[in-house]
């Protein structure tokens, strides 16, 4: 078989995705079968974090290196 028609690994990762809220937006709706997620709210925690509730049930923030992750 062609190299050119193998590609391997093209899962993207959630701390892959570029740090705005439409690439995770995307990326989460992409993640969820196509099914749309959308913020619900955001708020600041206590260190100062952008933390964005959204539909799926889970709240994304960006680490201290600008990558998205998941907030517990």
């Amino acid at each position: 078989m062609s190299q050119a028609f193998v590609r391997e690994n093209d899962d993207l990762w959630l701390h892959d995705v570029a740090p705005t809220l439409n690439a995770l937006i995307i990326f989460l709706t992409r993640e969820n079968g196509g099914v749309r997620v959308y913020e619900q709210k955001s708020f600041t925690d206590v260190s100062g974090k952008e933390v964005h509730l959204m539909s799926n049930g889970l709240s994304y923030a960006k680490d201290d290196r600008g990558k998205w992750e998941v907030v517990v």
